[in-house]
């Protein structure tokens, strides 16, 4: 033994399963960190529900029904009365409906509530058709203007309406549908972000594998699952902004594309979230209120995530993006 190193801080140094040697010199690793996971629904319709074959949400995606949204006040109350939140995104077309009053009751009782864009638009859209199904519908929308200008005024109209409607400053915001590789290599997008007074962006989600459809996910696909994970860290890019990755698998994927059943989900989300807090990483729990209505009618997603951090202790907690994105600063971005 070096030394340096006395007999009594060695075995302080073992009894705290620390050591690590190396050229011939025992250190104490860090603490592992408390493991940070989030719940997360995108306030938007989704195609196929209520029921399949229903695709015009595709055009409406702001336009929430009623059962839609008493998920989304029931989900928040259920997780609250667990101990936890939920962070909301929300699409701002919805707040053109009559009532608004349930959104800002759920931003009262402390749910987060960041920005969804106004129109559910795809941020990687190279061309005026590609933005949304609406401008396809009706392009004279888009006034002949620039794909960049578009997207950004749709971001800055969900900031005012928030503002002018709710009294909201948005927390956050998230990318309508998930990239493998975020907004990597989009610097453009990203100072577009920042310009709009967001400090972290959640887009990356990472490429999993989820099984043949309606065929039960065998361990392999279970364990792609659990890997995929570790892609799912919060980073920031070199421009400054954070990113707050989704976590496989998200209900639209498991239920919506491959027809899983609930109890497979279930499955899913437990080892992914067992895998955050074993290894004090984080997770992000991407799901929405209309497809979750119909697949988990009485939350049992919210009640399993809320029920593993409470049985992790001092491990884990229940927390909002914002707070995931402070882990990430000053990550670096992910070679």
């Amino acid at each position: 033994m070096p030394s340096n190193v006395t007999r009594r801080r060695f075995f302080t140094a073992c009894a705290a399963g620390g050591i690590a040697t190396a050229a011939g010199f025992t250190t104490i690793a860090e603490p592992r960190k408390k493991a940070l996971i989030a719940i997360t629904l995108d306030l938007e319709m989704s195609a196929e529900y209520p029921k399949r074959g229903m695709t015009e949400w595709n055009y409406r995606k702001g336009d929430l029904d009623a059962d839609t949204k008493q998920y989304a006040v029931d989900g928040a109350r259920t997780a609250k009365d667990l101990g936890g939140l939920i962070h909301f995104f929300a699409v701002g077309q919805t707040l053109e409906q009559a009532d608004v009053g349930w959104l800002k009751d759920l931003a009262a009782a402390g749910h987060p509530i960041g920005n969804h864009t106004y129109d559910h638009v795809y941020l990687l859209a190279a061309k005026p058709e590609d933005i949304q199904f609406r401008f396809q519908r009706s392009p004279w929308l888009l006034r002949g203007k620039p794909v960049p200008e578009v997207i950004e005024e749709n971001i800055a109209t969900t900031t005012s309406a928030m503002k002018q409607r709710c009294e909201l400053k948005p927390n956050g915001f998230r990318t309508p549908g998930g990239f493998a590789t975020g907004l990597k290599g989009r610097a453009d997008l990203q100072k577009m972000l920042l310009r709009q007074g967001f400090s972290w962006v959640s887009s990356l989600y990472p490429a999993h594998t989820c099984g043949k459809p309606k065929e039960e996910p065998g361990d392999a696909v279970y364990a792609n699952i659990v890997k995929a994970q570790a892609a799912a860290q919060p980073f920031t890019y070199s421009t400054g902004l954070i990113e707050v990755p989704m976590s496989p698998v998200s209900d639209v994927n498991a239920f919506r594309t491959h027809y899983w059943r609930l109890d497979w989900f279930l499955k899913a989300v437990r080892l992914a979230v067992e895998e955050a807090i074993r290894t004090g990483g984080v997770f992000d729990f991407l799901a929405h209120p209309s497809c979750l209505v119909v697949e988990d009618p009485t939350f049992e997603t919210v009640k399993l995530i809320c029920s593993l951090v409470k049985e992790a202790g001092e491990k884990a907690a229940i927390v909002g993006l914002d707070a995931i994105a402070q882990r990430g600063k000053d990550v670096p971005e992910p070679k």
